[in-house]
């Protein structure tokens, strides 16, 4: 029986996994957190919600856009009308009706997600793979998918004596990322943010902020999610994060009033967006046994480029591994 072991239960992760699990049903995935979803991750605070990864998204390629339709007739996702008022967005963006990470949450159902499992070597076999991971367990699939961000990936490779040239593996140092850090701030009224909920900086310390009640996925009690451009991100992610929390809602007083405050949580994302992207949708490493790299580093990117890699990764497996 054929069996898959996927590594980083994010998006492609998971969507590979559920693309698979159709011809295989040895499908597993590892991951080092607590639970799935990567950056479609959205955080309860008391009564409220809100997404502090990806915050939207588009549907621009009939494969997506088929499986954006499958979501919204599930009532999985919401549009969200950031067109209104604005030149820069021309067609339809997208979010979980109950956050980002609702729909992760419905795409890990009944798949065998391991989590808090870190991966630390890689042994290449006969027969296929063995993975170790960081608590002592062993691995054994004939097929090996990763989707882990690019910095840990080579890692993990490098950890694994794994020659980079002699894999044709060289590329996956051009992928390159820009950390964010995300500030989750619980109100106690309503933010001024104008309708739909949202503002974009061009420059400054602040690159997005967004109100979550108005995004409809915190209707109980109001929070807004400060996205951190990348100039200040980098230069301050290693500082004490409250400071930082503090200093970036500070720079908002005209929208946040400070008396509406009640809590602020802070989010490091080392890897949030892919800056410089491997073209293709997946790379395949030149061994023996099937080895593939895919994730929001590939392809388009962000959440779209996201299941457009974890789809063909699978195909490309399915393919090469016929018969089931």
């Amino acid at each position: 029986m054929t069996s898959v072991l996927i590594i980083g239960a994010g998006l492609a992760g998971l969507t590979a996994a559920r693309e698979l699990t159709r011809h295989y049903r040895n499908v597993t995935l590892l991951d080092k957190g607590r639970g799935v979803g990567g950056r479609l991750a959205t955080r309860r605070i008391e009564q409220s919600r809100a997404d502090h990864g990806a915050q939207y998204f588009s549907a621009k390629t009939p494969p997506f856009q088929k499986q954006v339709n499958e979501w919204m007739q599930a009532g999985l996702v919401n549009e969200w009308p950031l067109q209104e008022g604005s030149t820069e967005f021309q067609h339809p963006r997208y979010v979980g009706a109950n956050g980002m990470n609702a729909i992760a949450k419905h795409l890990a159902r009944d798949l065998d997600i391991r989590t808090g499992e870190r991966a630390v070597r890689l042994v290449a076999q006969d027969s296929g793979w063995r993975v170790e991971t960081e608590v002592g367990t062993t691995y054994q699939a004939d097929a090996l998918l990763i989707t882990i961000p690019a910095p840990q990936v080579l890692a993990l490779l490098s950890e694994s004596g794994i020659d980079l040239n002699s894999t044709g593996l060289s590329v996956l140092k051009s992928i390159e990322y820009q950390p964010c850090i995300a500030v989750m701030a619980l109100l106690n009224q309503p933010s001024h943010l104008p309708a739909p909920g949202y503002l974009k900086y061009e420059e400054g310390p602040v690159a997005w902020v967004a109100d979550n009640q108005q995004k409809g996925i915190s209707p109980n009690q109001p929070s807004v999610t400060i996205h951190a451009s990348h100039p200040y991100s980098e230069a301050h992610l290693e500082e004490d994060m409250n400071a930082v929390g503090r200093e970036l809602v500070n720079h908002l007083a005209d929208w946040i009033p400070a008396g509406s405050v009640d809590s602020v949580q802070v989010h490091r994302w080392r890897y949030s967006n892919a800056e410089r992207r491997h073209p293709e949708a997946y790379l395949a490493a030149a061994t023996s046994q099937p080895l593939l790299f895919g994730g929001d580093g590939f392809g388009i990117g962000n959440v779209e480029g996201a299941v457009l890699s974890g789809l063909a990764m699978a195909e490309s497996l399915v393919s090469r591994l016929l018969p089931t």
